[in-house]
């Protein structure tokens, strides 16, 4: 019989963290608020404990994964702290490694319902940034990014916009160099506060897909 793990009628609503259970899996682990009853897992001396708990009304919306998938998210030095992700040519701060969207969070909701969140490259060779990048878990428009001018090396404070939310591949290219990287994006409720209404005046909108 599994054992469950009971809460009274009484008690709080919460947030917990998720992580699929994959053998030598890097994913990041995942926070859901949730309504109802969930099924947790945990693992005990190499068994997996299953249990029941009661969450909060907010619902993180996340569109199913077709069949086992798992999103790739990219984890930041082995998950052993830092927020800088890069190579020879291009670095990025993923301080968020799941970009939630959630209210008084970070980032925006734009215009048409996509999910907008400031991110600062740094350009190690000279070049002007353009950005892309798809959705890995189901069919939609493709990421865009929304900058200003600010030369051609160095520092790049770029707003990433993506249509939807899901498992999403971003990459930033400069010149004949790139760099590559997987995000979750989740919406709670109603997202953040703040409204765009498409990118702010002075700045680009850059929506790349170049062939890898």
């Amino acid at each position: 019989m599994r054992p469950r793990l009971q809460l009274s009628a009484g008690a709080r609503p919460l947030n917990f963290t998720v992580r699929r259970l994959t053998v030598g899996s890097t994913i990041a682990p995942k926070i859901f608020a949730c309504s109802g009853t969930v099924l947790l897992a945990s693992v005990l001396g190499g068994a997996v404990v299953l249990g029941t708990a009661v969450c909060s009304t907010a619902v993180a919306q996340t569109e199913p994964h077709a069949g086992s998938f798992v999103c790739p998210v990219t984890v930041v030095n082995g998950g052993k702290g830092g927020t800088t992700y890069g190579n020879d040519v291009l670095e990025v701060g993923l301080w968020p490694q799941d970009f939630v969207f959630k209210p008084g969070g970070p980032g925006f909701v734009d215009s048409d319902g996509a999910l907008g969140m400031k991110v600062m490259w740094n350009r190690k060779k000279r070049g002007h940034l353009e950005v892309g990048g798809r959705r890995l878990d189901g069919e939609a428009k493709p990421v865009r990014a929304y900058f200003g001018d600010a030369g051609e090396i160095g520092g790049q404070p770029t707003y990433l916009v993506f249509p939807t939310p899901g498992c999403w591949q971003v990459t930033g290219y400069v010149g004949d160099g790139s760099l590559t990287f997987v995000v979750s994006v989740e919406k709670i409720g109603e997202g953040p506060s703040w409204r765009f209404n498409g990118p702010p005046a002075g700045m680009r909108v850059s929506m790349v897909d170049r062939p890898k």
